[in-house]
């Protein structure tokens, strides 16, 4: 997604409040919200992914892969 994009989604936004889109347009609209939307979700993954924390006895924990865990245990108790 870039800048280009962005600007795409606003300018549609603008003429949808207007009530000027086209049924083209909205499709195309879609598409790009969705689109912006699947590459902020990409990001924050990636963000959260790379988390880790230190305890008080100075171990560290990465949250990646506390989460994989747990949900492999909840699977195998069939939660």
């Amino acid at each position: 997604m870039n800048q280009k994009d962005i600007a795409r989604i606003n300018e549609l936004y603008k003429k949808q409040k207007a009530g000027t889109l086209t049924p083209e347009e909205a499709l195309e609209q879609s598409k790009l919200r969705h689109a912006y939307l699947e590459a902020i979700r990409r990001n924050l993954r990636g963000s959260l992914e790379s988390i880790q924390i230190q305890e008080e006895d100075g171990t560290i924990i990465d949250v990646k892969k506390r989460h994989e865990e747990r949900m492999a245990q909840r699977r195998a108790n069939g939660n």
